[in-house]
């Protein structure tokens, strides 16, 4: 039987095959069948969500919080020292050099991640700009943000930190940060579903990787070095917390 796994949207292109590659490995080393679910959006994966039986799910933490608090979930496991920052970026051939340039009326391209506009608003408050304030362009990926910025149909764009860092360095030249979150605590998690019997199976070997060559090399694809650790209810439920304090 094949259990369905699924990645958040929210990673860099170059990441792909290395999600393929995590999961050939799990597979080899749990014994159990995972079928590798990607969707290309946050609509996609909420419909998957919806129609297909879950087992597994590399979530981000403002969908972690409903997925533990009211679909059954918990946390088994979470990257260690990569948490989830964002970048505000402009035009460097335009005329906004920092957030103070930045008025009310400002367009603001970005895709569709919920955490990545709730903690720029929340930078945005330094210059006392709302929601209200600003307009929002939801693109299908954070390159064709950066091509809103670029040509000018947009002001700034938010982005995830590592997707921006992963741009080349011709679309990184045409662009300029005007700041970058330092949050620290808030990262991915790694949950599974209640009541799913093979689940110690699948954490132990995802904790496990960083301790061989072949789970070494899997986890420099994902950019996640130095591996996995274990992260309990208790640990979820005061990350979820801190989350929702910082974005109130």
């Amino acid at each position: 039987m094949a259990y369905n796994f699924l990645i958040a949207p929210d990673f860099s292109p170059e990441r792909f095959a290395g999600w393929h590659m995590f999961n050939t490995l799990l597979q080899k080393r749990s014994g159990h069948d995972l079928h590798l679910v990607t969707p290309v959006s946050h609509a996609e994966q909420e419909d998957s969500l919806a129609k297909d039986d879950i087992k597994v799910i590399y979530a981000n933490p403002f969908d972690a919080a409903k997925l533990i608090r009211e679909d059954g979930y918990r946390a088994i496991a979470r990257p260690i020292g990569k948490s989830d920052e964002m970048t505000i970026i402009s035009s460097a051939g335009g005329n906004i050099k920092c957030l103070d340039d930045l008025n009310a009326g400002t367009k603001i391209a970005m895709a569709d991640n919920r955490d990545v506009k709730l903690i720029g608003l929340r930078l945005l408050e330094a210059v006392d700009l709302s929601e209200d304030d600003v307009e929002f362009i939801i693109t299908e990926t954070y390159q064709a943000a950066a091509k809103q910025v670029v040509k000018g149909e947009a002001d700034v764009a938010f982005f995830i930190a590592e997707i921006y860092h992963s741009l080349s360095k011709l679309t990184k030249s045409q662009l300029n940060v005007l700041i970058e979150s330092n949050i620290a605590t808030i990262s991915h998690v790694i949950l599974v579903k209640d009541g799913f019997t093979q689940a110690d199976d699948i954490a132990k070997v995802i904790l496990s990787l960083k301790g061989d060559a072949d789970g070494q090399a899997v986890l420099s694809e994902l950019g996640m070095t130095d591996g996995f650790e274990p992260i309990d209810d208790e640990d979820a439920e005061f990350m979820i917390d801190l989350m929702e304090t910082l974005l109130d």
